[in-house]
């Protein structure tokens, strides 16, 4: 366990309900074999994982996952669905959103994960919690994204033009794209995929 305290483990479920898990980011996929190697050094960290689609899937790749997020129903939903493919997730439940970071010890993971999830003040803490060595994969929506039909609209989680890159400062930029795509559910966002020297 590497909590340093605010965060808390939650227990095994002992209902097997069933859950449907939703694949995992196209971004993770394109990466995965990246972070299969990282994480020989240490775990994997998905912060607001939410239902964990991409926490889960790393586990099935055989990496150490830790998975946190606030909402305790998506966590008994992630546990259910771990339990019942006998994967292992650690499961941490913790509000990312106030002024106290991620109480995880510093340069404690290999690799961070943040999907659709943005709090600025967060992001010298992700930074910290790297390894040397270690590797951010962040994807989230751009302002672009309220003037779409669906999705999040509040400017305060949108991220402007060239920003994602800007916010880590003290990672090297292995690639970073901003995108929009068309179709049912069309979606602006930005990736960036970001290493801590060492």
């Amino acid at each position: 366990m590497i909590a340093s305290g605010g965060s808390r483990a939650l227990p095994s479920d002992s209902a097997a309900a069933r859950f449907a898990s939703p694949p995992p980011a196209a971004f993770f996929r394109a990466e995965q074999q990246r972070l299969i190697e990282a994480t020989r050094s240490g775990p994997l960290i998905d912060l607001a994982c939410g239902r964990g689609r991409n926490a889960i899937a790393a586990a099935e790749l055989g990496m150490r996952t830790l998975a946190l997020d606030r909402n305790p129903s998506f966590l008994r939903e992630l546990g259910a669905i771990a339990t019942e493919r006998g994967l292992c997730v650690e499961r941490l439940r913790a509000d990312l959103e106030t002024p106290h970071g991620i109480s995880l010890r510093p340069a404690s993971c290999a690799v961070a994960l943040v999907f659709r999830f943005l709090y600025r003040p967060l992001c010298r803490h992700i930074e910290a919690l790297l390894q040397p060595g270690g590797w951010l994969l962040y994807e989230t929506f751009t302002k672009a994204q309220a003037e779409l039909p669906n999705g999040p609209n509040n400017p305060a989680f949108l991220l402007s033009s060239g920003e994602l890159p800007e916010l880590f400062p003290g990672l090297e930029v292995h690639l970073f794209e901003e995108h929009s795509s068309s179709g049912e559910r069309p979606e602006a966002t930005a990736k960036l995929l970001a290493r801590k020297p060492g």
